[in-house]
Order: structure tokens, then C-alpha cells, then sequence
């Protein structure tokens, strides 16, 4: 499938024709746990990849509001499609972070080059003539079936003071793929386990982790690529069960038919389609935040108590779905339960949890620091 980019500009314009292509493959993708390559390209070609690449590169420089809404419409009819879309589109504004030559590199074959990140420092890096000497093994690297480069962070020993964090780019073909996923839910991400073994990185193909985590882009100076990880941390994530609960809504309301249809049914469906509106909006006011480029510590927590507080309610109004539909919504064909499956899985995730996320933050933020 090719999208016309010219006729629907933006992610969000064509978002609805990649959630219908998706949702036709989405019972399949979950069983071989895997996209179908018709369904990536459909998401590369619909422009997610390039949505926050610099306009310089041929690329979007897009809104975090636009993104959110795209994934949302995508995951409404397969998640594990809007999850990829997510992570490929906010990839590429990591990437933003290196220096002008890599980013050359990069796109040189265009803005729609797919990138897988590594968030997490799993691997090790020394210091050499023109780069450095990286190896590691990195977990869960959503993605990376059709990635021509990959990010990953990675500890750099130094001679004096504390080690430091960087990411590295790599392209294709310099890092294997063990097929380690295996959950439950979610299970077309391809979020396996990627190896580099003592590969010479480059110096233009490398920045510090503390650029991304404080929004201070030494390499591009455009609004977009100078935001604080914090303030959209959760986005990639949470936008995709959002959507993903708006389809177990659908799927849920299918069922409510017929006998089915009682006064306490329908109460219950009203319930889960307020909860779970309430949970887009708090995504929503993420993104338009993170559109405003303004940023100061109230709204860093308040941006990841958002994040937190819509993925518990969206996984509590997906149970309680379940249990409206009863024995038929849990098919094995059923989309009901698919949804329910992924949204459990998403939910799991680091970066939607009170305790490793929003908690402590957002209670400095309303009673101030904790006395010694």
C-alpha cells in the first residue's frame, strides 16, 4: 500500500487508511507475531518516520499533538501497528541529537528512514581514535524487523569522574536479532533482543544521553528537538492504548445486542466510554504541552502523572469491557480480547508506572522536597 502523501498531508490525514489496512491484518499479526511488510510499509509511506525529522532533512518537524492523534486513530485498529508508528516517529526525533554529519547519514537516502531506539543503557563503550568501541545486548527494541538503523545507549568509561551515558547509531546490518518476545499482549511489535559485538562507532554518530533527557540539542536548534524527555516520556506509549481501548470499546459495544442490551449493560459501556475519553484528554494535554515549548517543573510532573494516571485507567475500563461482554468478547477471534491483551501489555510498561515514573515528582510538585 502507498499513501498519497500530497493528498492526505501528515501522519494525521492518513492515519485512518493505515488503521483500516492494519485492522484487516491485526487478527494475523497477533497469531505470527509479526507485522506483515504491507503494514510497516503503510506506516513508513503514511510518513511516521519522518514526522519529526528537521525539515533541513527532507523531514515534518511535526506537532506532538498531530503524532498523538495519528497513533491513536492507527491503534484503534491494531496497536501493536500504532506502537511501531509511535516508536519510528519518536526515533527519528531522537536521532535529531546527532551531529550534522551523522544526521546526513542517516537520511541520506530521504527522511523516511526507519530507526529502532534502545532507551535503556545495556551496553559498554570505550573511547578510541574517531569514536568509539561498542558492544552490548539490549532488550526489548520495539521495531527492529524494519529498521535500517538503531539507537542504543550505552555506558562510556572515562578516565576521571562518573561514567557517562550515550547513544550510539548503527546501521543496518551491524547488530544481530535474538527472537526473544514473547508477551502476551502486543505481540506484533517485534520488541526483541538486539546484539553488537565490539563494532567502531563513529564520532558523528554518537551524543550524550543528558541532551535528550534535558531538551538542550547541541546539534539542531529547532523547537521540536529541544524538549525535556520528560515532558513526552510517556506519549509514545500511552497514545497507542489509547487507541487500543477506543477499539475494545468498539468491540465491547458489538456485543451489547439484542437480549444482551439491559439498563445495567448500558451503564456499564457509558461508564468505560467516560473513563476512557477522560484518559485521551490527559494524553492530549501532554502533547499540546509539549507544542508550546514551554517547561518548568510543575509541568514536567504534571506531564508524567498524565501519562501514568491514563494508562491505569484505560487498563481498568478495558477489564471492565471483558466482563460487560462476558464468555464471547474472550474468543480467540474476537477483537475484544486482543485489545484487552495489548492493553495489558502496554500498561506494563517503565515508563507508565507511578513508582518508576510519576510519583515522586509530582508529589514534590505538590507538597515540595522531601526533608532530609
Amino acid at each position: 500500500m502507498s499513501v498519497d502523501l500530497e493528498a492526505q498531508p501528515g501522519v494525521a490525514g492518513a492515519a485512518e487508511g493505515v488503521r483500516d489496512l492494519a485492522a484487516r491484518h491485526a487478527a494475523d499479526a497477533d497469531s505470527s507475531r509479526k507485522l506483515p511488510r504491507e503494514v510497516a510499509d503503510a506506516v513508513r509511506d503514511a510518513g511516521f518516520a519522518r514526522h519529526f525529522v528537521g525539515r533541513a532533512h527532507g523531514g515534518a518537524e511535526g506537532t506532538f499533538a498531530e503524532l498523538t492523534r495519528a497513533v491513536v486513530t492507527v491503534a484503534r485498529g491494531c496497536a501493536s501497528t500504532a506502537w511501531y508508528a509511535s516508536l519510528a516517529a519518536y526515533s527519528g526525533r531522537i536521532a535529531s541529537h546527532l551531529p550534522e554529519a551523522g544526521r546526513q547519514v542517516v537520511w541520506a537516502d530521504g527522511p523516511d528512514a526507519v530507526i529502532a531506539t534502545a532507551l535503556m543503557p545495556a551496553g559498554r563503550a570505550e573511547k578510541t581514535d574517531g569514536g568509539w568501541r561498542l558492544s552490548g545486548r539490549w532488550g526489548y527494541v520495539s521495531g527492529i524487523d524494519f529498521a535500517d538503523w538503531i539507537l542504543v545507549c550505552a555506558v562510556v568509561r572515562g578516565a576521571e569522574g562518573p561514567p557517562a551515558l550515550r547513544f550510539f547509531a548503527l546501521p543496518w546490518g551491524t547488530w544481530t536479532v535474538e527472537p526473544t518476545w514473547d508477551s502476551v499482549g502486543m505481540r506484533a511489535t517485534g520488541s526483541h533482543t538486539v546484539t553488537v559485538t565490539d563494532t567502531l562507532v563513529a564520532e558523528p554518530f554518537s551524543f550524550d544521553r543528558q541532551e535528550l533527557l534535558t531538551g538542550r540539542n547541541g546539534s539542531s536548534d529547532r523547537p521540536v528537538h529541544n524538549v525535556p524527555l520528560p515532558a513526552v516520556a510517556g506519549l509514545p506509549f500511552v497514545a497507542p492504548v489509547v487507541g487500543a481501548a477506543l477499539g475494545a470499546l468498539d468491540a465491547a459495544a458489538a456485543t451489547v445486542t439484542g437480549r444482551r442490551r439491559t439498563p445495567a449493560g448500558e451503564v456499564k459501556l457509558v461508564r468505560a466510554a467516560g473513563r476512557i475519553e477522560a484518559a485521551r484528554l490527559l494524553v492530549e494535554q501532554n502533547a499540546e504541552a509539549a507544542d508550546t515549548h514551554r517547561f518548568d517543573r510543575g509541568l514536567l510532573a504534571r506531564a508524567e502523572r498524565n501519562a501514568t494516571t491514563a494508562a491505569e485507567i484505560l487498563r481498568e475500563s478495558a477489564g471492565q469491557l471483558v466482563a460487560l461482554a462476558g464468555t464471547g468478547g474472550l474468543g480467540e477471534t474476537h477483537a475484544l480480547q486482543r485489545h484487552w491483551r495489548d492493553i495489558t501489555s502496554a500498561t506494563s510498561h517503565v515508563a507508565l508506572q507511578y513508582e518508576t515514573s510519576a510519583a515522586k515528582s509530582h508529589a514534590n510538585a505538590l507538597l515540595g522536597p522531601a526533608e532530609e
